[in-house]
């Protein structure tokens, strides 16, 4: 088949990049081909060949990125003390370069010429995308069906659950419990359903993936010990380990004790708000002794301006704007 009717699809495997699938074989005819670039989605990953194949991809990539997300992205935002608001650590936002980089890298080493991703008008993730990957691989033809109003109808998750059930696709989940989320190595997120109405508290009994509710933690003090070495955390309770293996013990640990917990209404680039809770247990907890071990270190006026920039650089990584010559 042609290059032209071969394209790469950035895929999850969730309801949206799912869905796509027999949307641009009914309406471009194209070879899809899918890649999924692994940044520590875990269980996420489980049955998600079979998932793309059943909804009419030729083949599934996955690219294990995690410890270069944890090295080149995740380290670099601790270091800075990045958060976005005073609440959000960035969870989505740093992981969106590296999969946009490691996916224009894949395309060009299979000559791929076609790329395509999908997602809710609101989310800042096509943004991010598109700038990644037109900074990397301005080559690549970008096919974004939230552009395509015409022909891309589905305007809610129900209708995209519905689409795929008359496709014969069988999902993960149901519309009762449908929230829109993405999880990595560093946080999971969560949207939709009752967070869509600012007066109802989240449903933690239903929602919470990697930890559980304050309320339900244990009555009970967990003493760690973090070594640092130049602002990067290098050893957990006196052992050596890279960065990858602490986040993912310290997800364990934070997550029993519930630990990271945030719900927050955001102010989004697009001009609109939007309510989301993120669970970032290990994140949480490397953070505040990051802080502590520069309360140490370093004298008032360099705190200071370290906090402007640290807002700053927050506010770039938000924004998608990591292969910027700023940062």
């Amino acid at each position: 088949m042609e290059k032209e009717k071969k394209l790469f699809l950035a895929y999850s495997g969730g309801l949206d990049t799912t869905a796509i699938i027999p949307w641009l074989k009914e309406n471009f005819n194209y070879d899809v081909i899918c890649c999924c670039i692994d940044c520590g989605q875990e269980s996420e990953l489980d049955g998600l060949e079979e998932r793309a194949k059943a909804s009419g991809a030729e083949k599934l990539y996955i690219i294990d990125i995690v410890d270069e997300f944890c090295d080149k992205y995740i380290a670099p935002c601790i270091q800075a003390g990045a958060i976005y608001e005073n609440k959000y650590l960035l969870g989505t936002s740093m992981a969106r370069p590296g999969i946009a980089k490691s996916f224009g890298r894949s395309c060009k080493k299979r000559e791929l010429v076609l790329s395509a991703m999908v997602l809710q008008v609101r989310e800042m993730t096509k943004y991010v995308f598109e700038l990644g990957i037109k900074a990397l691989a301005p080559e690549l033809k970008i096919i974004a069906p939230w552009r395509m109003t015409d022909i891309w109808t589905m305007q809610s998750r129900e209708e995209e659950i519905e689409y795929c059930k008359k496709h014969g696709i069988d999902l993960p989940f149901d519309s009762s419990s449908s929230y829109s989320r993405d999880r990595n190595l560093w946080h999971i997120s969560h949207e939709g359903l009752e967070l869509e109405d600012p007066s109802l508290e989240p449903n933690y009994e239903h929602l919470l993936v990697l930890g559980i509710s304050p309320k339900k933690a244990p009555d009970i003090e967990t003493e760690i010990t973090l070594g640092f070495e130049k602002g990067i955390a290098i050893s957990l309770n006196g052992e050596k380990m890279k960065l990858s293996d602490i986040i993912r013990k310290l997800n364990e640990l934070g997550g029993k004790n519930g630990i990271g917990i945030v719900d927050i209404v955001e102010n989004r680039v697009v001009g609109m708000k939007s309510r989301g809770v993120y669970e970032t247990p290990g994140g949480t907890i490397l953070m505040e002794a990051h802080s502590a071990l520069e309360e140490l270190v370093l004298d008032r006026a360099t705190m200071e301006t370290k906090k402007d920039l640290g807002n700053k650089f927050a506010q770039i990584v938000y924004e998608g704007k990591w292969f910027t010559p700023f940062t």
